[in-house]
């Protein structure tokens, strides 16, 4: 694309493990003069979850995530089915006897700690600062 004019580019980003791809884009690009921003969700997060949230880690249908889901959309969440699955070992496997951090449920953290508050609040820290980001990019030269 930027071989049609655009040099700064800013993708939104959802996940945590995409950051280890994205991280050496941004330094690949920038030897041909482009920017490469992207959403950081832990980075962004980090400071409200630090202040809201309970759990003692996770990042992944966790207390946060939850959280977010009870306020974006309360009628896909079964609460019912939430567990504490925390594992505190770097990575996240669903294979047992692994070196990575097992979870037999694919949770990492706590979601019975999630409530639509937290959400609201989770929810209204990443549009902002999405909107920062991307302001920020577009006063870059």
């Amino acid at each position: 694309m930027a071989r049609f004019g655009p040099r700064r580019f800013y993708a939104l980003n959802t996940g945590v493990s995409t950051v280890r791809a994205l991280a050496p884009a941004v330094d690949l690009l920038a030897r041909e003069n482009i920017t490469l921003r992207f959403t950081d969700i832990l980075a962004i997060l980090g400071p409200v979850e630090a202040e809201i949230c309970e759990q003692e880690g996770g990042t992944h249908a966790d207390e946060s995530e939850t959280s977010m889901m009870l306020h974006l959309a309360p009628d896909r969440v079964a609460m019912e089915f939430a567990v504490k699955d925390y594992d505190p070992k770097p990575g996240l496997t669903r294979v047992p006897g692994t070196e990575k951090g097992y979870s037999p449920t694919g949770i990492f953290g706590d979601p019975t700690l999630a409530t639509e508050a937290k959400g609201k609040r989770l929810v209204q820290a990443l549009v902002d600062g999405i909107v920062w980001e991307i302001e920020s990019l577009r006063g870059s030269v």
